[in-house]
């Protein structure tokens, strides 16, 4: 018999929490459109693969991977709708705005790999080129092309287009902006639409489907196959440039790494932080690309032990908060550390040396253990006086050697000193003891008693 456990809550495993989370996708309007394509795109892929088996077209496959990846676009189309929905998590604290850039990053690598596998095929086919059957190449060129065109310009892909224009531009474009400018040098009238940096899938549709009917019509006047493999290897090189900047764009989001367009900004707005009455330092900054468009950061501001926290983090935050629009802010006051040479408190009698015990020297060693030259230990293998490791300095305490000096102030106070042969012999140490001279101020004639007894009478 097991346990039974009262209002325990049912663990649902992966494929029902999908399925929870896409109804709540279908539950809005909006992705009814995105699914609605979504049924047609894999209509369309399906009849479009079975005309590359029967035309044996691997140019034609090559641009049925397009359609695939106009699949993905639209499943990151109700991810992005997902995330809309969806509010921030003690798990997620930052939101799920990330999702939609894995997906975009997914999507491109997935579209490059595909584009890989049409080179290999390619390159087997220099080798052996098989028959081209035209009869339904053409046709399913233009399905394709209707279908992507229509799906891109149809729907408002909020993550590609976004990530489309933020970006670097792939050799097509800059290529067809080349030709664009000649175009429009000699037609100023066209400069309005070919001027305008052009969209890349829009691009590398039309580029495809190009390539297929000059292919379409080589094949049926000259019978050239080989041109069929020409064409997929065109196809394909374009799909990897124009996708290639894409993935590198949404990795380096991923990556939390800073968006290069927006440092000077930042540096600036640092700058302007760093001379806020009141703000001593700002370090420890760092800002990432939350999501598309969505930039986080954190940061420590360091201000005066007089100054207001609240007022700082207020104009700190209305500073940043232009730019930074995830921001966590940390104030903390300087702190002056002044070293102590006492952690408890000190008596009264703390300077009345005679009244404590001898502070005990640790002994000298033997004097049978030392060269009479370097006071080092006579060993054969020792290394030379000045590499020694045992050296009086390192393993003897000082010894304080007085001074029976006059000093020419005419005070008649003798600093004595004694030979060093008798030092340890005066009782050195020994507060009361040895020389006449006191043991703080080294006057002879002093007393060595400070302080006040327990009366608050005068010392002796």
């Amino acid at each position: 018999k097991g346990t039974i456990h009262l209002f325990r809550k049912s663990q649902r495993s992966l494929i029902g929490k999908l399925t929870h989370e896409f109804r709540l996708v279908a539950a809005d309007r909006r992705s009814w459109k995105i699914l609605l394509f979504g049924a047609i795109n894999l209509i369309c892929i399906g009849f479009l693969l079975m005309w590359c088996s029967s035309t044996n077209s691997i140019a034609l496959t090559a641009y049925t991977y397009l359609t695939i990846f106009d699949l993905f676009s639209l499943i990151t189309c109700l991810i992005s709708y997902w995330v809309m929905m969806k509010k921030p998590s003690p798990v997620y604290s930052f939101g799920f705005e990330r999702f939609e850039v894995l997906a975009v990053f997914a999507s491109t690598v997935l579209a490059q790999l595909g584009a890989l596998f049409i080179l290999k095929e390619s390159a087997e086919r220099f080798l052996e080129q098989p028959e081209i059957h035209t009869g339904r190449l053409l046709v399913g060129t233009f399905v394709a092309l209707f279908f992507n065109l229509f799906t891109m310009l149809s729907i408002r892909n909020k993550p590609f287009a976004y990530v489309s224009e933020a970006a670097s531009t792939s050799w097509l474009q800059e290529h067809v902006a080349d030709l664009s400018r000649s175009i429009c040098g000699i037609i100023p009238g066209l400069s309005s639409i070919f001027l305008p940096r052009m969209n890349p899938f829009v691009l590398i549709d039309i580029a495809g489907a190009l390539a297929l009917c000059i292919t379409y019509m080589l094949i049926e006047i000259n019978n050239y196959f080989a041109v069929d493999t020409a064409s997929a290897i065109a196809i394909a090189l374009m799909t990897f440039g124009t996708m290639y900047p894409m993935s590198v764009y949404s990795g380096k989001v991923l990556l939390q790494t800073t968006p290069p367009h927006v440092i000077g900004q930042l540096d600036k707005l640092l700058r302007e932080v760093s001379t806020l009455d009141g703000v001593l330092e700002v370090r420890n900054e760092h800002f990432w690309t939350l999501g598309f468009g969505t930039l986080a950061g954190s940061v420590h501001v360091r201000i005066r032990r007089d100054a207001n926290e609240q007022m700082v983090l207020a104009h700190v935050t209305n500073r940043l908060y232009t730019l930074v629009s995830t921001l966590t802010v940390q104030i903390f006051k300087d702190d002056w550390i002044r070293p102590t040479l006492s952690s408890v408190p000190i008596a009264n009698n703390i300077l009345n040396l005679s009244e404590h015990h001898i502070i005990p020297m640790p002994p000298l060693k033997a004097a049978d253990n030392l060269s009479p030259v370097t006071s080092t230990p006579a060993k054969p293998s020792s290394p030379p006086p000045e590499f020694a490791f045992d050296t009086p300095g390192k393993n003897v305490s000082p010894v304080v050697l007085l001074n029976t000096q006059t000093r020419p102030y005419g005070l008649g106070l003798n600093h004595g000193s004694t030979p060093y042969s008798n030092a340890l012999n005066q009782g050195f140490g020994i507060p009361g003891m040895g020389a006449t001279q006191g043991f703080r101020t080294g006057f002879t004639n002093v007393p060595s008693r400070y302080g006040t007894n327990t009366r608050g009478q005068p010392r002796p």
